[in-house]
């Protein structure tokens, strides 16, 4: 039975992962990895986003980059055919006029700055966002934390400047790496960026489950 193992662990929980409804804003090094979790984990109403198509220089860490060329969500939707493909490109006025209420879980894995604050704005009540995963080797250093709490990543300082200087009060859990960049050009490495997106599913089904 394919989700046997998972119902051991999770018990009468799991319920809660099959009827969840998650939205999964970038399919990329993280993002995708994110999306296989979750959809082996139990989860079936996962809505993708994504504007960009696979290319070749993806597949040292994109899950489905195999075909180059192909548009992300629409060749990811046939690798993982219950979830919802929209080829968008998530931009601040995206997400101003996005609807998330019917969502109960949001997950940013994206790199736009301005759409980043947008979506904590708009949804940081049930938001978990990714900050930078590339340049780094040790997937031992990633954390789960607040996003005010993080520390020595030049994403989530970027993250934190923009918030404080557009006025944003709340709060949301990230992922984070605090190790040293290896390089200075955007040189990644799958070992990190998947870890990235496994401990973002972690943290989706724990507080899906919670």
């Amino acid at each position: 039975m394919r989700f046997a193992r998972s119902r051991i662990l999770f018990g009468d929980d799991f319920s809660k992962l099959q009827d969840a409804k998650v939205l999964l804003l970038g399919v990329g090094g993280i993002g995708g990895f994110c999306l296989d979790c979750l959809f082996r984990s139990g989860l079936q109403d996962i809505t993708i986003v994504d504007c960009d198509n696979f290319e070749s220089s993806n597949q040292n860490r994109q899950i489905g980059s195999e075909a180059v060329g192909a548009i992300k969500v629409e060749h990811l939707k046939t690798l993982y055919p219950t979830v919802k493909a929209l080829h968008q490109k998530v931009t601040k006025q995206w997400c101003e006029e996005f609807d998330f209420s019917e969502f109960d879980l949001v997950i940013d894995a994206i790199d736009d700055m301005p759409a980043k604050v947008a979506i904590a704005h708009k949804v940081h009540q049930k938001l978990i966002s990714a900050t930078g995963g590339a340049k780094k080797l040790d997937p031992t250093n990633i954390q789960l934390t607040s996003i005010w709490k993080t520390h020595g990543d030049a994403l989530a300082k970027k993250f934190r400047y923009e918030l404080k200087k557009s006025g944003f009060k709340g709060d949301f859990p990230v992922a984070f790496s605090p190790e040293s960049a290896k390089c200075t050009d955007l040189g990644s490495f799958v070992g990190v960026t998947g870890a990235f997106g496994l401990a973002i599913c972690s943290q989706a089904v724990r507080e899906i489950i919670k």
